[in-house]
């Protein structure tokens, strides 16, 4: 029986894996911490954007969010035909559910939190002389018929209604336990309203009194009247009068009785959108879908079921437009976090490969010359790399869907794909590219004998060209077009430019150097000098690595720092100090002894009280173009406090002498001359010449002495500062404290007993206010992870192209050993050999991040990615990106620590072993 040829062979990728297993586990961890990482960087994006949509839905007022089907209701005898909906309570629920089915994706309605009814557009008045009439006004009243009472409320007394007779002119209402409480209602209560023909009027009879369920619900409050009443004001003559304004509920058949009042009723439904499903890549649907219900084809679809005459009225596309703007401000500044560790990753693992390739350089070499071709050789090595590359990259992704569920698969799946790409040709392409002819033995990287190619030059060249178009597009039109990845790359181009200037110009200080150390008595420096300019360690790779890792980690900083100093600037801005007491009204003086005892409030280091007066008329004789400038807040100070304040807060600060008393307080003369500081409208509007001024305060002329942009009372307004002193009617009405630990519960205790009337804001709790959007904490922490991630590769880099000259290294230090060369010269030869590298990098580092950010500060504006969305919530116009010195420093300081380190440890563990090893007969090294 013949027998089976034995294979001679083993198998290439088996063999090569059980020769090595320690490095390959090692580069198939490297694959799967970076495929991982590449997978979760838009995943967690796309989660926080989902969340920050969510977030500002959940957060918009209801009025700004819900959805409004109106139409008028008509009568039946009206001859314009204009009525289609039913206003009944069957038919107008027939109606919301075709409404809620015609609604375009992705909208979606929460039942629970919608409603629907009939309801009057005009107050009604009660006619009853014992309802309450302040000033002689009586109460007006809304007239509706929310659906689902009995689910929105506990009945407080009595029932709920539950009948209404329109013949009768007569219906059964309940109202809120506010309500009844502000207009004296109760149970059985009467009250009248006009008949639209002045006949008898109807009358309302409260048979219950309720409590709302959910009262910051979308059922209460877009119309909040509906659960509170409100004390309206009326202007007229030259007494302000006030009244009540309240709601009566009505039962759902209630609705035929209004059209008998003078509220010219309409039938509504509202909407309530929930937010809950939706992602980030819904936002431009969502956009599309509310324009079309406002003003498009479902507009029109809507009128088949309302009625001709019906509109849709809505805010949500204000809250979605609000949301899209700092999305779109947000991405690119995250984009230059997510280029920066993408190249930082990518540089690693071309690395990883070229250091393979070195260390099987014999190997792949003897192959060559024995008739392999490169691509038999390289199929092999492909072979090699992707049985690794692939799974771990697989794994990686699945780790990075499993840590951030919420997500788009697509782009995870395509960076996780990019990285098992480049890690699998990273070492075939570089064998191909040094095999691509037999090599002579012998040959040695020199790289101050070195020469540059013309392809080498003009590749060099056309990146330069790249990179400064990037950085004069940034400069010229910011971050505003999140789609510009040129933008975006524009730190990583300079870097990648800095990186290969700087391997050009590497030799040159290594040649000055090297010739004076000839001369040495010893041979350390000459030789550490030597085998810095020709050790492989040194070239583009790990230079461009460290580079970029160092100016991402250098922009990284300082955004972080720009955002952590526009979060206190505008918290700053909003209080003026470290804390601001104010009464709950303008113009409402302090307590007396408020300022002592807030003065002996823990952590309260200084205190300044200032009398505001707001609106104050400035002359209309003042020379100062600034004409359309009426009038202007008065503010008057105690000078040595307040320009302490000032100085602390660098808010127009000034030598207190400027302000220095006239002696003339208490007194009332029109021409006495107050000096003053302005701000520059005011001082434009007054001009140089003594203006006269009538205030509360007391009637003076003012001469400005200085103009400040800013002051600690006002930090945002124009303004006049005089010396309180000279003011005839003294009456402090805001304290500023300050203090690095000014303790909020002490001061509102000390503020409370002395008067009730006043409020306490913090400047720390303004800060924290900031922070309140998923899109800013996420942003933070991506720039935070990149920090941290670059870090770790940079680690990686260095460590690769020390272990790239290891082998050659341990060599000679074993054949300088048998020449005399003691242990401690060894470490001594190997850390100066290292030190030129690191300083190199650490120094580079530190040029380029500080000059990518001065490149790139006039067009990265941080104010949206620092403060929350909210209008009004604060007010700085820019927030600047600024270098931030820690951020430079320390990771520059860290490369060469690092560096020298791994240096001396090498030395160390090539002391321990015999030279004899390493000088082996016959060894080709």
């Amino acid at each position: 029986m013949p027998r089976t040829p034995a294979r001679a062979v083993a198998p290439w990728v088996r063999t090569r894996l059980r020769v090595a297993p320690g490095t390959a586990w090692a580069f198939a961890f490297l694959v799967l911490v970076t495929a991982f990482l590449a997978a979760a960087l838009p995943r967690s994006v796309d989660t926080y954007e989902s969340e920050g949509l969510r977030h500002d839905l959940a957060g918009a007022a209801p009025r700004n969010t819900v959805l409004e089907f109106t139409a008028p209701m008509l009568r039946p005898d009206d001859p314009s035909g204009g009525q289609a909906a039913d206003p009944g309570p069957d038919g107008q629920a027939r109606q919301r559910a075709r409404l809620e089915r015609l609604l375009p994706d992705p909208l979606r309605v929460d039942p629970a939190e919608s409603v629907h009814g009939v309801r009057t557009t005009k107050w009604v008045a009660g006619i009853d002389r014992w309802l309450p009439q302040p000033y002689g006004l009586p109460p007006e009243f809304i007239l509706a018929t929310p659906s689902a009472l009995a689910e929105h409320t506990k009945v407080r007394e009595g029932r709920l209604p539950a009948k209404a007779d329109t013949a009768a002119l007569t219906s059964e209402a309940a109202v809120t336990a506010e309500t009844a409480k502000s207009l004296r209602l109760k149970v059985g209560s009467v009250i009248h309203v006009p008949n639209r023909y002045g006949s008898v009027p109807l009358a309302v009879t409260v048979t219950g009194i309720v409590e709302p369920v959910r009262p910051q619900g979308a059922y209460w409050s877009v119309e909040t009247l509906l659960r509170t009443p409100a004390y309206a004001m009326k202007l007229g003559g030259i007494e302000t009068k006030y009244f009540w304004q309240a709601a009566l509920l009505l039962p759902p058949e209630g609705g035929p009785l209004l059209q008998e009042s003078l509220g010219e009723p309409e039938l509504y439904w509202r909407l309530a959108p929930v937010g809950g499903h939706l992602t980030a890549q819904d936002e431009p649907r969502l956009s599309r879908a509310v324009a079309s219900l406002t003003g498009g084809p479902d507009l029109t679809e809507a009128r088949e079921v309302i009625g001709p005459f019906g509109t849709v009225t809505t805010g949500l596309d204000d809250v979605v437009t609000a949301y899209g703007g700092m999305r779109s401000a947000i991405a690119p500044v995250v984009a230059v976090a997510a280029f920066g560790i993408g190249a930082v990753a990518a540089v690693v693992l071309a690395m990883t490969g070229g250091l393979s390739a070195a260390r099987r350089t014999a190997e792949l070499a003897l192959l060559r010359s024995r008739g392999g071709s490169l691509a038999g050789i390289g199929v092999r090595l492909l072979g090699e790399t992707a049985v690794l590359a692939l799974p771990a990259a697989g794994l990686g992704l699945l780790l990075a869907t499993l840590a951030l569920p919420e997500g788009r698969w697509g782009p995870a799946l395509t960076a996780a794909g990019a990285v098992a790409l480049l890690a699998t040709l990273a070492l075939p392409l570089r064998a191909l590219v040094l095999h691509r002819r037999p090599l002579a033995h012998g040959g040695r990287e020199d790289l101050i004998a070195a020469r540059p190619s013309r392809g080498r030059t003009v590749a060099e060249l056309t990146l330069l060209a790249l990179a400064v178009g990037a950085v004069v597009a940034l400069r010229r039109r910011g971050t505003e077009d999140s789609g510009d990845h040129l933008v975006s790359s524009a730190p990583v181009l300079v870097a990648l430019i800095a990186a290969l200037v700087l391997v050009r110009l590497y030799p040159l200080p290594l040649r000055w150097a090297a010739r004076p150390a000839r001369r040495l008595r010893g041979v350390v420096g000459h030789l550490s000098l030597a085998r810095a300019g020709r050790s492989s360690a040194t070239g583009a790779l790990p230079l461009l690595a460290l580079l970029v890792a160092l100016t991402t980690a250098a922009f990284g900083g300082s955004v972080l720092a720009g955002v952590a100093d526009a979060r206190d600037r505008a918290a700053l801005l909003e209080t003026g100090a470290d804390a601001r007491v104010t009464g709950d009204a303008d113009a409402v003086p302090l307590p007396d002894g408020l300022a002592e005892a807030v003065r002996g409030t823990a952590g309260v280091k200084d205190v300044a009280t200032v009398q505001v007066e707001y609106g104050v008329t400035l002359p209309t004789t003042g020379t100062g173009p600034a004409t359309e400038l009426r009038s202007a807040p008065l503010v008057g100070v105690e000078p040595e406090s307040y320009t302490r304040l000032a100085a602390r807060t660098g808010f127009g600060p000034f030598p207190a002498e400027l302000l220095k008393s006239t002696g003339t307080g208490g007194e009332d003369d029109p021409e006495r001359v107050l000096p003053a500081i302005a701000s520059p409208a005011v001082a434009e509007r007054l001009g140089p010449e003594p203006q006269g001024i009538t205030a509360a305060a007391g009637s003076f002329k003012v001469r400005i002495v200085g103009v400040r942009t800013a002051t600690p009372a006002l930090p945002e307004q124009d303004f006049l500062l005089v010396n309180a002193a000279d003011l005839t009617n003294r009456a402090d009405t805001v304290l500023l404290a300050s203090g690095p630990s000014v303790s909020g519960d002490a001061l509102r205790d000390v503020v409370t007993a002395a008067s009730r009337d006043f409020s306490v804001v913090l400047r720390t709790e303004q800060r924290a206010a900031y922070v309140d959007s998923p899109m800013q904490a996420g942003a933070e922490r991506i720039y935070l992870a990149a920090i941290g991630a670059g870090a770790g590769y940079a680690v990686l880099a260095v460590l690769l192209s020390l272990l790239q000259a290891a082998p050659e290294r341990a060599v000679l230090l074993a054949r300088l050993r048998t020449m005399g060369l003691t242990r401690r010269q060894g470490r001594r030869l190997l850390g100066l050999e290292a030190l030129p590298q690191a300083l190199l990098a650490s120094a580079g580092g530190v040029l380029v991040g500080w000059a990518t950010i001065l490149l790139l500060a006039p067009g990265v504006d941080l104010v949206r990615l620092a403060l929350a969305a909210a209008p009004g919530l604060a007010s700085l116009d820019s927030a600047p990106l600024r270098v931030d010195g820690w951020s430079l420093a320390l990771p520059a300081v860290g490369v060469v620590v690092l560096t020298g380190l791994a240096a001396v440890l090498q030395a160390w563990w090539s002391a321990r072993g015999e030279p004899i090893r390493e000088l082996r007969a016959g060894d080709a090294r």
